[in-house]
């Protein structure tokens, strides 16, 4: 199959329990749960994404023809000679796209995978690290994973409701936006309450980092 891409970048992971790590981001573009078009974002399944998904005009952004022409493509943007190398697919929602041959061919180039997504649609194997962010009252098909980070504050979502599912770690993360001092004064009281969970902070906004 053919990938449809936002931008292809290389950067450091911005927030959750990787913060700080080196990483080729890859963004697909499109989402099942908003169209991305302002017109929309009232109506939407999700309507507080703070990314641009639309189209492919992005960096390294375009229509890939296979697996091995995106992973050659990633590879590409990876320090020459260096190790460790890690790559995460983002969105919009990465599920909509990624598959086991793109999987397998960024594997053959030494990479570690990890995904972001909204839980809604099945993972496919051989994933390295998952990150699933629950978005409103859709419900999630994804109920284990490395971690699970929750935008708060969410009307009628109760992080605490995902606290029984099988992750490794549980974040808070507070939402982006005018009310960010409130909702982060929110999010760390959260965390003090309930132990269980860690606080997750965009830290790529604060530095000004893509």
């Amino acid at each position: 199959m053919s990938y449809a891409v936002k931008e292809i970048f290389y950067t450091l992971q911005g927030e959750g329990a990787l913060t700080g790590r080196p990483a080729v981001f890859c963004r697909f573009a499109g989402c099942n749960l908003w169209s991305g078009r302002e017109e929309h974002r009232a109506t939407a399944a999700c309507t507080f994404c703070d990314t641009d998904f639309v189209g492919m005009d992005g960096s390294e952004g375009g229509r890939y023809p296979d697996a091995e022409a995106l992973a050659e493509k990633v590879a590409a943007l990876w320090p020459l000679g260096q190790g460790a190398r890690f790559v995460v697919c983002t969105g919009g929602e990465p599920l909509l796209q990624l598959d086991p041959q793109l999987i397998a061919a960024l594997h053959a180039r030494g990479f570690e995978i990890a995904i972001e997504t909204n839980g809604t649609l099945p993972l496919p194997a051989g994933l390295d690290w998952v990150c699933v962010s629950p978005k409103g009252d859709n419900p999630l098909v994804v109920t284990s994973g490395d971690e699970l980070k929750v935008v708060m504050p969410q009307a009628g979502l109760d992080p605490l409701a995902f606290a029984g599912f099988d992750f490794r770690r549980f974040s808070v993360q507070p939402m982006d936006g005018p009310d960010r001092t409130r909702n982060t004064e929110i999010a760390i009281a959260f965390c003090l309450k309930h132990p269980q969970w860690q606080l997750s902070l965009q830290t790529h906004k604060v530095t000004g980092i893509r």
